[in-house]
């Protein structure tokens, strides 16, 4: 028996990865020969969280050019029904065709999770007794949280450092000389822990604050429809929570490696007897901490933050205008072959 061609139709980035994986991936009949065989296709088909049909319709086009038997598209986008839930897996069985949204399988244990549902969903698609009209739908209170960790976690916000890297060595080289100067001695030990955590969230919001402007990270509706404005509610969400993310990591790695930098160089008794109050090595963790606030404000901000290919990753509405340019470059070149 001829073996089904399977097609997958992947995003670029995360998804194109996850399809590779299914290259080699054969099932075999009882006879021992393939029952279908996968083609990977690296390409942009979703635009936005739009209409499932028009997703479908694309992935049938796909598949009529390519000679396909069955077409199955992989996009890190969300994707909506007509009632507004959020879907995982949309299939149309007359045209034998389905998208799968991995954002929507929760970001943990990506690999293994998007094997098993491709898996199962080829599977069904490709034996004619169990194939069906198959929705699955996300539920309509855990699904948005479950949406939001998976594009978060899509976005990898622990690449934001090398994205700042520029940054984070102005905040050392400014939190290296903050650390031996007496003045800033006297102020953190002059602090409050609740004035030292106000300083901490400050830095860190003008951070993210100042990423999402230089990077014109903020998505705004395409227009007034509700579907439009839950898009950019979502996607704006997702962005901050990863620069929120990326920044901790950064403001955690500036603490540890200023307060190291003050255990080397600094001998809390010789400070004190210089500034004649009683100091020991816990206030060099005090001074670990206003420092690393002081530095991320006035390293980071001061140096300008480079718009790095990370930093613009992680937020979904910068992706998306990257897919609308290259199906716009697509379609031109379409038309201009004709």
């Amino acid at each position: 028996m001829k073996p089904l061609i399977i097609g997958l139709v992947a995003d670029p980035a995360k998804p194109t990865q996850i399809a590779r994986g299914f290259e080699d991936l054969h099932e075999k009949n009882d006879d021992g020969r393939h029952a279908w065989d996968v083609e990977v296709l690296s390409e942009p088909f979703t635009l936005a969280c739009e209409d499932v049909d028009t997703v479908l319709s694309r992935l049938t086009d796909q598949g009529r050019e390519h000679r396909w038997d069955l077409v199955v598209g992989i996009t890190e986008l969300p994707l909506r029904d007509d009632d507004g839930r959020y879907l995982l897996i949309e299939t149309d069985p007359q045209q034998r065709t389905a998208v799968v949204s991995l954002p929507a399988l929760g970001g943990l244990h990506m690999h293994k999770r998007s094997k098993h549902a491709l898996r199962e969903l080829i599977s069904g698609m490709a034996d004619p007794a169990t194939e069906g009209d198959r929705r699955v739908a996300l539920p309509h209170r855990s699904g948005r949280w479950r949406l939001l960790l998976g594009m978060v976690l899509a976005n990898r916000p622990w690449l934001l450092v090398p994205g700042l890297k520029s940054a984070l060595v102005a905040a050392l080289t400014t939190g290296a000389i903050a650390t031996i100067n007496s003045t800033v001695w006297l102020l953190a030990g002059s602090l409050d822990w609740w004035r030292l955590v106000l300083a901490t969230i400050a830095s860190l919001a003008l951070v993210i604050g100042w990423l999402v402007i230089d990077g014109e990270l903020w998505d705004r509706p395409d227009d007034d429809s509700a579907q439009a404005r839950e898009r950019s509610h979502l996607y704006n969400t997702s962005t901050l929570v990863t620069l929120t993310a990326g920044a901790l990591i950064c403001y955690l790695a500036l603490y540890l490696l200023n307060l190291a930098w003050a255990m080397f160089v600094l001998d809390p008794a010789v400070m004190g007897g210089y500034l004649k109050q009683p100091l020991g090595h816990g206030d060099l963790f005090v001074l670990a901490w206003f420092v690393a606030s002081a530095a991320t404000v006035g390293g980071a901000l001061g140096s300008g933050l480079e718009s790095d290919e990370a930093i613009r990753a992680a937020a979904y509405s910068k992706r998306e205008e990257e897919r609308r340019e290259r199906l716009a470059a697509k379609r031109n070149q379409t038309t201009s072959a004709r």
